[in-house]
């Protein structure tokens, strides 16, 4: 099951699983794009090993980053 736990200005949507057995969370990050249809990525923590990464910049995976860096204390 995946959980919301933030959209951002740019309709960026960041959504997080129940932490697994072995202690990682998978986070899903999607935007919307008129080119493309969506934008999206999946980032495991707490390694933050990026896979399934469609069309976002490497600038736009490091600010995703910061923010997902907070998924931590919740989970």
């Amino acid at each position: 099951m995946m959980y919301p736990f933030m959209t951002l200005n740019d309709e960026t949507e960041i959504v997080h699983s129940d932490m697994q057995k072995d202690g990682r969370v998978k986070v899903y990050i999607e935007r919307p794009d008129e080119q493309y249809g969506f934008k999206h990525a999946v980032c495991w923590l707490p390694q933050y090993k990026w896979e399934d990464v469609h069309h976002f910049t490497e600038e736009e995976i490091k600010q995703f980053e910061e923010i997902i860096g907070e998924i931590q204390y919740y989970c």
